[in-house]
């Protein structure tokens, strides 16, 4: 494993630095939502920090078409809680060898292309380019990966805080997509509740040189289309995802950073996010995944990507870190 990749993981795992919660003045959101007339009574509150350290991170679907997964495993480490033994059979994704299996059916001939092409990159040594390790914003749904987020949750907007490299993404609420959609880098979003889910509909993500929606390198063209549902669900709901995710994702191990290894014996709510992606340009078919967190700590990661230029050097190039010509102040 390279030297970069395993900075990337103890970061991912461990953590090295920590402030204080961000204070907020949670609004309820008030009046109607959606096109129905929802009381301000049956809105859930979503805001708070909310923890997934499970790395790569997408939990595949119950059922039907799910995201492209890690070829290279390894034994899980642990599995809510139970610390499992160095060699068993829970065999999840490999953090330290990210090939993705170009064979899954959602992908289009080109887009398998790129993900076997960052396969063997990986499967020779080299670590693959990604937003994350590019210092460059991830998109959605490629941010979705966090071991964490922060919901704000007001009247006309809900603010995501993700703590790698302090990302923030903004979603309005009760409003429509502009007729005409200015690319950004977490795309247009706009949301509603239907009913006790809160539903946001985001196009018009922007292209760069590591557009890719996962850690596998699989692309996405302006077509991208992702619809989230959050929904807040009892421990006894949310095992289910919690299981998905201990045979996929690799767990930190007990006894890691506070900040980054959530309580395994918390039975309050969880938060889950299914989400949904399009893209007609990519995919055959569309796709689902959830995240299912748990609450998070009283304290919020500081992750900070270093600008290393020279990030790829094992690749024989520096890093394509975001740079400036002059001042933007």
């Amino acid at each position: 494993m390279s030297v970069q990749r395993a900075f990337l993981l103890v970061v991912t795992f461990m953590g090295t630095a920590a402030m204080p919660a961000l204070a907020q003045d949670v609004v309820r959101p008030a009046g109607t939502a959606g096109s129905g007339g929802q009381s301000t009574v049956s809105i859930p509150d979503f805001s708070g920090i909310w923890s997934h350290p499970s790395f790569p991170g997408f939990e595949p679907p119950a059922s039907g078409p799910g995201p492209v997964t890690n070829k290279s495993r390894r034994p899980q480490v642990n599995f809510d809680g139970r610390v499992l033994p160095a060699v068993n059979n829970v065999l999840v994704s490999n953090p330290a060898q990210l090939v993705g299996d170009y064979a899954n059916p959602i992908l289009k001939p080109h887009a398998a292309e790129a993900v076997k092409k960052k396969g063997e990159m990986e499967l020779s040594g080299v670590v693959g380019p990604t937003p994350t390790i590019q210092c460059w914003p991830e998109p959605v749904p490629y941010i979705f990966n966090g071991i964490a987020v922060q919901l704000l949750q007001r009247r006309d907007k809900i603010i995501f805080l993700y703590p790698n490299d302090h990302q923030v993404r903004y979603v309005r609420m009760n409003a429509p997509h502009p007729a005409q959609i200015t690319p950004s880098w977490y795309g247009d979003s706009v949301g509603h509740y239907e009913g006790d889910t809160l539903v946001i509909d985001t196009v018009g993500v922007k292209l760069g040189p590591f557009a890719m929606v996962d850690f596998y390198g699989t692309p996405y063209s302006p077509a991208l289309h992702v619809v989230e549902r959050y929904r807040l669900l009892d421990y006894e709901a949310a095992k289910e995802g919690l299981e998905r995710d201990a045979r996929e994702n690799l767990r930190p191990a007990r006894g890691a950073d506070a900040g980054s290894a959530p309580d395994y014996s918390y039975r309050g709510k969880h938060l889950q996010l299914q989400f949904t992606v399009e893209d007609d340009g990519v995919f055959t078919m569309p796709w689902s995944a959830t995240i299912t967190y748990r609450r998070g700590g009283e304290t919020w990661r500081e992750v900070v990507c270093p600008e290393n230029m020279q990030e790829l050097v094992l690749a024989g190039r520096a890093a394509a870190v975001p740079t400036a010509d002059k001042p933007d102040f």
